[in-house]
C-alpha cells in the first residue's frame, strides 16, 4: 500500500498549500479519488475532507540517440480536517 505514493513534492506553492492542510503528493496513475482517500485515511491515520487530481504532461528523455518519456504519475492535492497534520519530513 506504501507503494502506491510514490514521494511527497515540496515545491514553493505546496509548502504554502500546507498552511491550509493541503499535501501534495506524487501517486500511482492508476488510483481514483475514492481510492486516494481510503489509502491516506489509513496510512496516515487522518480524516481526508477532498482530494484534487491532475496528471502533469510527460517530459521528454533522452539517451544518445534514442527518444523517450519520464514515467507517468498522478499529483495529488489532498486537504485535511484543520486539527491535523501529515508528517512530511
Amino acid at each position: 500500500m506504501i507503494d502506491l505514493v510514490k514521494y511527497p513534492v515540496l515545491t514553493e506553492k505546496s509548502c504554502r498549500l500546507i498552511e491550509n492542510n493541503q499535501y501534495t503528493f506524487d501517486v500511482d496513475s492508476r488510483l481514483t479519488k475514492p481510492q486516494i482517500k481510503t489509502l491516506f485515511e489509513k496510512l496516515f491515520n487522518v480524516n481526508v475532507v477532498s482530494v484534487n487530481t491532475h496528471r502533469p504532461p510527460c517530459k521528454k528523455k533522452r539517451f544518445g540517440m534514442r527518444q523517450g518519456f519520464k514515467t507517468m504519475y498522478k499529483r495529488v492535492i489532498v486537504t485535511i480536517k484543520s486539527n491535523q497534520s501529515i508528517p512530511i519530513l
